[in-house]
This record gives structure tokens, C-alpha cells and sequence, in this order.
């Protein structure tokens, strides 16, 4: 099946119970415990919003990963069988003026390859 014809993408309506410590195991490179605890609970209550994958690649400032990464092949194959990608987990480090993916980067990654515009689920803290 080509990339074009996969322009719809399945989503959970929420996050799936490893995508939390996930999360919580990068922050915890950036920020300390107890900011980490607080960002933790701040997602659990945050409600699923809404951007575009060519937005939050420019808001985070990172590189886009290709398919040679087999995390991003992972998220395309299960994007390719219609499976159901979780949100994306997202911090807004405003002191740094950038975005923080504290989960879901291959996801973003795998999104953005077959469609730029494709508007992504996330919980933003």
C-alpha cells in the first residue's frame, strides 16, 4: 500500500498505561524528580487536544527520524495495518522557547513521513 493512500490515521481516544512512565523516564533527564511527579499528574487530568505534525516538528526543533529507525518502521506498520496510535505526550518548556516530547516522538515521526498535515492527538502540559 502506498504512503499516499494512508492519509487516514487511527488514534486512541487516550494514552495507553506505558506511554506515562515513558514519559516520566525522559523528563527525568530534563528535570528533576519532583517537577517530573507534578508534569506526570498535570497529564493525567489534561484533555486530548488537536495539532498539525508539521507544527509540533517545528515547536520541538528536532530532526525528523526516517523509516531506517525501527521505531518509526514500528509506528508506520501499524499505521500501514490500521492499528491505533496513542497521543502524543507534550511539554511546553516555555524558559527554553521550544517543545518537549516527552512521548511519542516516533509516532510524530512515522505521522509526519506519510502526511505533514495529519492533525495529531496530544495531551499538552
Amino acid at each position: 500500500m502506498a504512503k499516499a493512500k494512508l492519509k487516514k490515521i487511527a488514534w486512541l481516544s487516550d494514552l495507553e498505561t506505558h506511554d506515562y512512565p515513558a514519559a516520566e523516564s525522559y523528563l527525568s533527564l530534563i528535570y528533576n524528580g519532583e517537577q517530573v511527579a507534578k508534569m506526570i499528574a498535570r497529564f493525567k487530568g489534561a484533555p486530548v487536544v488537536q495539532f498539525k505534525a508539521k507544527d509540533i516538528f517545528r515547536a520541538s526543533l528536532l530532526p525528523l527520524l526516517g523509516m531506517s529507525n525501527s521505531h518509526v518502521e514500528k509506528d508506520w506498520e501499524k499505521i500501514r495495518k490500521r492499528q491505533s496510535l496513542s497521543p502524543l505526550l507534550l511539554v511546553r518548556d516555555e524558559p527554553n522557547g521550544k517543545l518537549v516530547i516527552a512521548d511519542g516522538y516516533h509516532r510524530l515521526c512515522a505521522v509526519y513521513g506519510i502526511d505533514e498535515d495529519a492533525v495529531i492527538p496530544c495531551k499538552i502540559i
